[in-house]
Protein backbone atom coordinates (compact mmCIF):
# COMPACT_ATOMS: atom_id res chain seq x y z
CA UNK A 1 0.00 0.00 0.00
CA UNK A 2 1.36 3.24 -1.12
CA UNK A 3 1.54 5.24 1.85
CA UNK A 4 -0.13 8.80 2.39
CA UNK A 5 1.45 12.01 1.02
CA UNK A 6 0.01 14.58 3.19
CA UNK A 7 0.87 18.48 3.16
CA UNK A 8 -0.31 20.58 5.78
CA UNK A 9 -1.91 23.99 5.72
CA UNK A 10 0.07 25.01 8.46
CA UNK A 11 3.89 23.84 7.56
CA UNK A 12 5.56 26.25 10.30
CA UNK A 13 2.95 25.78 13.25
CA UNK A 14 4.68 23.64 16.06
CA UNK A 15 2.58 22.74 19.21
CA UNK A 16 1.42 26.30 21.05
CA UNK A 17 3.75 27.54 23.00
CA UNK A 18 1.18 27.30 25.97
CA UNK A 19 1.09 23.86 26.19
CA UNK A 20 4.76 23.30 25.47
CA UNK A 21 5.50 25.46 28.70
CA UNK A 22 2.58 24.03 30.69
CA UNK A 23 3.69 20.43 30.16
CA UNK A 24 7.79 21.05 30.91
CA UNK A 25 6.48 22.83 33.79
CA UNK A 26 4.52 19.20 35.06
CA UNK A 27 7.74 17.19 34.15
CA UNK A 28 9.49 18.92 36.43
CA UNK A 29 6.74 19.89 39.05
CA UNK A 30 7.49 23.25 38.56
CA UNK A 31 5.49 26.22 39.89
CA UNK A 32 3.17 26.88 36.56
CA UNK A 33 2.84 30.48 36.33
CA UNK A 34 2.88 29.91 32.28
CA UNK A 35 -0.90 28.96 30.99
CA UNK A 36 -3.53 31.89 31.90
CA UNK A 37 -5.49 29.61 34.08
CA UNK A 38 -6.57 30.25 37.55
CA UNK A 39 -5.59 27.83 40.45
CA UNK A 40 -8.81 28.82 42.69
CA UNK A 41 -12.33 27.81 42.56
CA UNK A 42 -15.00 29.69 40.65
CA UNK A 43 -18.40 30.48 42.87
CA UNK A 44 -20.11 27.89 43.97
CA UNK A 45 -22.90 29.13 43.50
CA UNK A 46 -22.23 29.03 39.58
CA UNK A 47 -21.69 25.24 40.20
CA UNK A 48 -24.92 24.88 41.78
CA UNK A 49 -26.37 26.54 39.15
CA UNK A 50 -24.77 24.22 36.42
CA UNK A 51 -25.88 21.77 38.49
CA UNK A 52 -29.55 22.60 39.22
CA UNK A 53 -30.21 22.92 35.13
CA UNK A 54 -28.60 19.59 34.69
CA UNK A 55 -31.17 17.99 37.10
CA UNK A 56 -33.45 19.65 35.16
CA UNK A 57 -33.27 17.69 32.25
CA UNK A 58 -31.51 20.75 30.07
CA UNK A 59 -28.94 18.94 28.36
CA UNK A 60 -29.72 18.91 25.11
CA UNK A 61 -28.71 20.64 22.28
CA UNK A 62 -29.28 24.52 22.44
CA UNK A 63 -30.23 27.13 19.95
CA UNK A 64 -26.76 27.39 17.41
CA UNK A 65 -26.66 31.11 18.62
CA UNK A 66 -27.17 30.29 22.32
CA UNK A 67 -30.33 30.06 24.64
CA UNK A 68 -32.05 33.26 24.23
CA UNK A 69 -32.12 33.68 28.28
CA UNK A 70 -28.22 34.31 27.89
CA UNK A 71 -28.55 36.10 25.07
CA UNK A 72 -30.96 38.73 26.72
CA UNK A 73 -28.57 38.74 29.95
CA UNK A 74 -25.76 39.37 27.63
CA UNK A 75 -27.29 42.47 25.87
CA UNK A 76 -28.47 43.68 29.13
CA UNK A 77 -24.51 43.65 30.28
CA UNK A 78 -23.72 45.90 27.08
CA UNK A 79 -26.62 48.15 27.61
CA UNK A 80 -25.57 48.74 31.22
CA UNK A 81 -22.02 49.15 30.54
CA UNK A 82 -21.46 51.05 27.08
CA UNK A 83 -25.44 52.29 26.99
CA UNK A 84 -25.32 50.44 23.50
CA UNK A 85 -28.14 47.70 22.31
CA UNK A 86 -27.11 44.65 20.92
CA UNK A 87 -30.30 42.37 19.38
CA UNK A 88 -29.82 39.18 21.00
CA UNK A 89 -31.56 37.05 18.22
CA UNK A 90 -29.52 38.42 15.60
CA UNK A 91 -26.04 40.27 16.93
CA UNK A 92 -25.19 38.02 19.51
CA UNK A 93 -23.89 34.36 19.55
CA UNK A 94 -22.52 32.14 22.45
CA UNK A 95 -19.54 30.43 21.34
CA UNK A 96 -17.35 27.65 22.15
CA UNK A 97 -14.54 29.89 24.34
CA UNK A 98 -13.37 32.95 22.75
CA UNK A 99 -10.57 31.20 20.71
CA UNK A 100 -14.00 29.40 18.20
CA UNK A 101 -15.46 33.19 18.14
CA UNK A 102 -11.79 34.31 16.79
CA UNK A 103 -11.97 31.70 14.30
CA UNK A 104 -15.48 32.00 13.34
CA UNK A 105 -15.25 35.75 12.70
CA UNK A 106 -11.95 35.86 10.54
CA UNK A 107 -13.08 32.84 8.90
CA UNK A 108 -16.42 34.49 8.25
CA UNK A 109 -14.85 37.39 5.89
CA UNK A 110 -10.82 36.17 5.28
CA UNK A 111 -10.77 35.10 1.82
CA UNK A 112 -7.50 34.14 -0.31
CA UNK A 113 -5.35 37.29 -0.64
CA UNK A 114 -6.83 39.23 1.46
CA UNK A 115 -4.62 41.09 4.50
CA UNK A 116 -4.79 40.92 7.56
CA UNK A 117 -3.41 43.86 10.22
CA UNK A 118 -2.08 42.01 12.90
CA UNK A 119 -0.11 43.65 16.29
CA UNK A 120 2.94 41.63 17.95
CA UNK A 121 3.31 40.01 20.40
CA UNK A 122 0.01 38.25 19.20
CA UNK A 123 -2.05 35.63 21.05
CA UNK A 124 -1.14 32.70 19.10
CA UNK A 125 -4.28 31.87 17.55
CA UNK A 126 -4.84 34.90 14.76
CA UNK A 127 -2.04 34.34 12.99
CA UNK A 128 -2.95 30.60 11.82
CA UNK A 129 -6.61 31.24 11.34
CA UNK A 130 -5.81 33.83 9.10
CA UNK A 131 -3.38 31.48 7.05
CA UNK A 132 -5.96 28.68 7.29
CA UNK A 133 -8.44 30.64 5.48
CA UNK A 134 -5.72 31.69 2.67
CA UNK A 135 -5.58 35.43 3.98
CA UNK A 136 -2.09 36.90 4.73
CA UNK A 137 -1.08 38.08 7.82
CA UNK A 138 0.46 41.81 7.70
CA UNK A 139 2.28 42.00 11.02
CA UNK A 140 3.14 45.20 12.94
CA UNK A 141 5.88 44.90 15.87
CA UNK A 142 5.15 46.90 19.14
CA UNK A 143 8.10 47.15 21.16
CA UNK A 144 8.96 46.97 25.00
CA UNK A 145 8.80 48.68 27.41
CA UNK A 146 5.62 50.56 26.24
CA UNK A 147 4.05 48.57 23.57
CA UNK A 148 2.56 51.22 21.84
CA UNK A 149 0.77 51.00 17.97
CA UNK A 150 2.30 53.37 15.68
CA UNK A 151 -1.01 54.31 13.86
CA UNK A 152 0.98 56.16 11.29
CA UNK A 153 2.46 52.83 10.24
CA UNK A 154 -0.82 51.24 10.16
CA UNK A 155 -2.28 53.91 8.22
CA UNK A 156 0.45 53.46 6.12
CA UNK A 157 0.09 49.93 5.19
CA UNK A 158 -3.59 49.62 4.29
CA UNK A 159 -4.50 48.98 1.17
CA UNK A 160 -7.35 47.33 -1.19
CA UNK A 161 -6.47 44.81 0.17
CA UNK A 162 -6.39 45.36 3.81
CA UNK A 163 -9.99 43.77 4.94
CA UNK A 164 -9.14 42.97 8.69
CA UNK A 165 -7.30 44.34 11.60
CA UNK A 166 -7.32 42.64 14.89
CA UNK A 167 -6.97 44.26 18.35
CA UNK A 168 -7.08 43.29 21.53
CA UNK A 169 -7.60 44.95 24.60
CA UNK A 170 -6.21 44.71 27.84
CA UNK A 171 -3.37 42.85 25.83
CA UNK A 172 -1.83 39.58 26.00
CA UNK A 173 0.87 39.39 26.80
CA UNK A 174 1.93 42.74 27.66
CA UNK A 175 -0.46 43.96 30.22
CA UNK A 176 -1.34 46.88 28.16
CA UNK A 177 -4.63 48.88 26.89
CA UNK A 178 -6.10 50.99 23.96
CA UNK A 179 -6.79 54.36 25.37
CA UNK A 180 -9.19 56.47 23.83
CA UNK A 181 -6.70 58.13 21.44
CA UNK A 182 -6.36 54.64 19.49
CA UNK A 183 -9.64 53.91 19.62
CA UNK A 184 -9.99 57.67 17.85
CA UNK A 185 -7.05 56.87 15.22
CA UNK A 186 -8.67 53.22 14.50
CA UNK A 187 -12.08 54.83 14.27
CA UNK A 188 -10.72 57.62 11.54
CA UNK A 189 -8.09 55.18 9.86
CA UNK A 190 -10.77 52.75 9.00
CA UNK A 191 -13.65 55.41 8.09
CA UNK A 192 -14.80 55.07 4.90
CA UNK A 193 -13.00 51.52 4.19
CA UNK A 194 -14.67 48.39 3.73
CA UNK A 195 -12.30 46.75 6.76
CA UNK A 196 -13.68 45.42 9.75
CA UNK A 197 -11.80 45.53 12.61
CA UNK A 198 -12.03 42.10 15.21
CA UNK A 199 -11.56 43.19 19.22
CA UNK A 200 -10.70 40.36 21.54
CA UNK A 201 -11.92 41.85 24.70
CA UNK A 202 -11.83 39.05 26.60
CA UNK A 203 -10.28 41.13 29.71
CA UNK A 204 -12.26 43.40 29.30
CA UNK A 205 -13.31 43.78 33.39
CA UNK A 206 -9.52 43.11 33.98
CA UNK A 207 -8.17 46.50 34.28
CA UNK A 208 -6.26 48.23 36.51
CA UNK A 209 -5.22 51.74 38.49
CA UNK A 210 -8.74 53.46 37.79
CA UNK A 211 -8.47 53.14 34.11
CA UNK A 212 -11.76 52.61 31.74
CA UNK A 213 -11.91 49.66 29.37
CA UNK A 214 -11.81 51.21 25.75
CA UNK A 215 -14.00 48.31 23.75
CA UNK A 216 -15.34 49.11 20.02
CA UNK A 217 -19.12 49.34 21.18
CA UNK A 218 -18.70 52.79 22.79
CA UNK A 219 -17.30 53.89 19.22
CA UNK A 220 -20.85 54.24 16.87
CA UNK A 221 -18.62 54.08 13.67
CA UNK A 222 -16.49 51.17 14.81
CA UNK A 223 -18.84 49.03 16.02
CA UNK A 224 -20.66 49.33 13.00
CA UNK A 225 -17.74 47.56 11.19
CA UNK A 226 -16.47 45.21 14.56
CA UNK A 227 -16.63 41.80 15.96
CA UNK A 228 -16.07 41.95 19.50
CA UNK A 229 -15.25 38.86 21.48
CA UNK A 230 -15.33 38.52 24.87
CA UNK A 231 -15.02 35.42 27.42
CA UNK A 232 -17.14 33.66 29.95
CA UNK A 233 -13.94 31.94 31.47
CA UNK A 234 -11.54 34.75 32.25
CA UNK A 235 -14.65 36.13 33.88
CA UNK A 236 -15.43 33.49 36.19
CA UNK A 237 -12.27 31.60 36.44
CA UNK A 238 -13.89 28.85 34.39
CA UNK A 239 -11.74 28.59 31.77
CA UNK A 240 -12.28 24.58 31.17
CA UNK A 241 -15.64 25.16 30.43
CA UNK A 242 -14.40 27.27 27.00
CA UNK A 243 -17.66 29.64 26.94
CA UNK A 244 -17.96 32.92 25.42
CA UNK A 245 -19.58 35.08 22.78
CA UNK A 246 -19.44 37.47 20.20
CA UNK A 247 -21.28 40.86 19.48
CA UNK A 248 -21.44 42.07 15.81
CA UNK A 249 -23.92 44.10 13.87
CA UNK A 250 -26.84 41.92 12.01
CA UNK A 251 -24.97 41.59 8.56
CA UNK A 252 -21.46 40.91 10.23
CA UNK A 253 -23.20 38.28 12.62
CA UNK A 254 -25.41 36.38 9.13
CA UNK A 255 -21.80 35.90 7.98
CA UNK A 256 -20.20 34.71 11.52
CA UNK A 257 -22.87 32.46 12.28
CA UNK A 258 -23.00 30.67 9.18
CA UNK A 259 -19.45 29.80 10.09
CA UNK A 260 -20.10 28.72 13.75
CA UNK A 261 -22.50 26.42 13.28
CA UNK A 262 -20.45 24.33 10.99
CA UNK A 263 -17.82 24.34 13.77
CA UNK A 264 -19.52 23.81 17.06
CA UNK A 265 -23.04 24.15 16.03
CA UNK A 266 -23.88 25.46 19.40
CA UNK A 267 -22.62 25.38 22.97
CA UNK A 268 -22.59 23.90 26.20
CA UNK A 269 -26.69 23.99 27.16
CA UNK A 270 -26.65 23.85 31.41
CA UNK A 271 -24.13 25.95 31.58
CA UNK A 272 -25.29 28.63 29.23
CA UNK A 273 -28.92 28.50 31.10
CA UNK A 274 -26.24 28.95 34.84
CA UNK A 275 -24.71 31.86 33.27
CA UNK A 276 -27.73 33.58 32.42
CA UNK A 277 -28.83 33.39 35.76
CA UNK A 278 -25.58 34.54 37.48
CA UNK A 279 -24.72 37.26 34.65
CA UNK A 280 -27.60 39.09 36.77
CA UNK A 281 -25.09 39.57 39.72
CA UNK A 282 -23.60 42.58 38.08
CA UNK A 283 -20.95 42.58 41.40
CA UNK A 284 -19.66 38.95 40.92
CA UNK A 285 -17.83 40.69 37.62
CA UNK A 286 -17.48 44.11 38.48
CA UNK A 287 -15.16 43.39 41.55
CA UNK A 288 -12.94 41.09 39.17
CA UNK A 289 -10.97 44.26 38.64
CA UNK A 290 -9.77 44.89 42.57
CA UNK A 291 -9.59 41.11 42.60
CA UNK A 292 -6.25 40.68 40.20
CA UNK A 293 -5.11 44.33 41.04
CA UNK A 294 -4.80 43.46 44.47
CA UNK A 295 -2.90 39.95 43.28
CA UNK A 296 -0.72 41.87 41.02
CA UNK A 297 0.35 44.20 43.21
CA UNK A 298 1.23 41.44 46.08
CA UNK A 299 3.10 39.72 43.11
CA UNK A 300 5.31 42.35 42.23
CA UNK A 301 5.92 43.56 46.21
CA UNK A 302 6.87 39.76 46.54
CA UNK A 303 9.79 40.11 43.87
CA UNK A 304 10.83 43.95 44.61
CA UNK A 305 13.93 42.43 45.76
CA UNK A 306 14.70 40.47 42.89
CA UNK A 307 16.92 40.91 39.85
CA UNK A 308 13.81 41.47 37.06
CA UNK A 309 12.68 44.98 35.74
CA UNK A 310 8.75 45.26 36.10
CA UNK A 311 7.35 46.36 32.66
CA UNK A 312 3.52 47.85 34.11
CA UNK A 313 0.95 45.54 33.66
CA UNK A 314 -2.77 47.67 33.67
CA UNK A 315 -4.65 44.33 32.78
CA UNK A 316 -5.23 41.15 32.20
CA UNK A 317 -3.77 38.32 34.97
CA UNK A 318 -0.74 38.92 33.40
CA UNK A 319 2.92 40.36 34.44
CA UNK A 320 5.91 41.04 32.22
CA UNK A 321 9.48 40.56 33.68
CA UNK A 322 12.36 41.72 32.31
CA UNK A 323 15.77 39.37 32.81
CA UNK A 324 18.27 41.23 31.30
CA UNK A 325 20.07 42.30 34.41
CA UNK A 326 20.01 38.48 35.23
CA UNK A 327 21.15 36.30 32.15
CA UNK A 328 22.35 36.70 28.84
CA UNK A 329 20.20 33.12 27.74
CA UNK A 330 17.48 33.80 25.09
CA UNK A 331 13.78 33.71 26.66
CA UNK A 332 13.03 30.38 25.51
CA UNK A 333 15.89 29.24 26.93
CA UNK A 334 16.13 31.17 29.87
CA UNK A 335 12.47 30.00 30.48
CA UNK A 336 13.58 26.47 30.52
CA UNK A 337 16.00 27.06 32.46
CA UNK A 338 14.13 28.86 35.70
CA UNK A 339 11.72 25.70 35.09
CA UNK A 340 14.60 23.36 35.41
CA UNK A 341 16.36 24.85 37.93
CA UNK A 342 14.40 27.05 40.50
CA UNK A 343 11.23 25.42 39.18
CA UNK A 344 8.58 28.15 38.41
CA UNK A 345 7.31 28.66 34.37
CA UNK A 346 6.52 31.30 32.41
CA UNK A 347 5.72 32.46 28.73
CA UNK A 348 8.96 33.61 26.40
CA UNK A 349 7.39 36.35 24.84
CA UNK A 350 9.42 35.79 21.43
CA UNK A 351 7.06 32.99 20.70
CA UNK A 352 4.02 35.49 20.19
CA UNK A 353 6.23 37.68 17.53
CA UNK A 354 6.73 36.02 13.75
CA UNK A 355 10.69 37.73 13.82
CA UNK A 356 11.32 38.53 17.55
CA UNK A 357 13.33 41.12 18.64
CA UNK A 358 15.59 40.13 21.57
CA UNK A 359 14.15 41.66 24.80
CA UNK A 360 14.61 39.28 27.11
CA UNK A 361 11.28 39.24 28.28
CA UNK A 362 8.97 36.55 30.51
CA UNK A 363 5.19 36.32 30.95
CA UNK A 364 3.97 35.52 34.08
CA UNK A 365 0.47 34.48 35.22
CA UNK A 366 -0.64 35.69 38.33
CA UNK A 367 -3.85 34.68 38.25
CA UNK A 368 -2.79 32.16 41.26
CA UNK A 369 -3.35 31.73 45.18
CA UNK A 370 -1.64 34.19 47.28
CA UNK A 371 0.31 31.10 48.45
CA UNK A 372 1.08 30.22 45.32
CA UNK A 373 2.64 33.60 44.00
CA UNK A 374 4.49 34.03 47.33
CA UNK A 375 6.71 30.42 47.08
CA UNK A 376 7.36 31.73 42.90
CA UNK A 377 8.13 34.91 44.48
CA UNK A 378 10.62 33.30 46.27
CA UNK A 379 11.97 31.30 43.97
CA UNK A 380 12.47 34.05 41.28
CA UNK A 381 13.97 36.40 44.63
CA UNK A 382 16.80 33.40 44.87
CA UNK A 383 18.36 34.08 41.12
Amino acid sequence: MKGLNIESKLPDAGTSIFTVMSKMAQEHNAINLSQGFPDFPCSEDLVRLVNENMVKGLNQYAPMAGVPELGETISNKIEKLYEVIYDPETEITVTAGATEALYSAISAIIHHGDEVIVFEPAYDCYTPTIELNGGVPVRIRMNSPDFEIDWVMVENLINTKTKMIIINTPHNPTGTILSEKDMLELQRITDDTNIVVLSDEVYEHIIFDLNVHQSVISYPNLAARSFAVFSFGKLFHTTGWKLGYCVAPKELMKAFRKVHQFIVFTCNTPIQYALAEFLKKEEEYLSIAQLYQDKRDFFVDAIEDSGFKIIPSFGTYFQLLDYSDISEENDFDYAATLIKTIGVASIPVSSLYSDPPDNKLLRFCFAKSNETLEKAAKKLCSL
